[in-house]
């Protein structure tokens, strides 16, 4: 997860509109804390690879954190008894 550097290491922060572009049936499996500010704030591990982090285009005011993606499973549903 590519966001803003925050003042703890391994955070970061990102737009709320941000999470609308994640793949279908994926969601980011970390915890997101709201800041009221149209953000979230959110912890992963720090990516530090010099590989990895040149195949990204990244800000001076941006970093970047591994988080897991999850995958939604969708079972149905039970049709209402009526």
């Amino acid at each position: 997860m590519q966001g803003w550097k925050t003042d703890t290491v391994g955070a970061v922060e990102i737009p709320h509109l941000l999470t609308g572009f994640a793949e279908p049936d994926t969601f980011i499996g970390a915890t997101m804390t709201d800041t009221g500010r149209g953000t979230f704030v959110l912890s992963g591990s720090p990516i530090t690879d010099l590989e990895t982090l040149g195949q990204m285009d990244i800000y001076p005011d941006e970093t970047a954190i591994e988080v897991v993606k999850l995958e939604r499973t969708f079972y149905g549903n039970v049709a209402s008894a009526g």
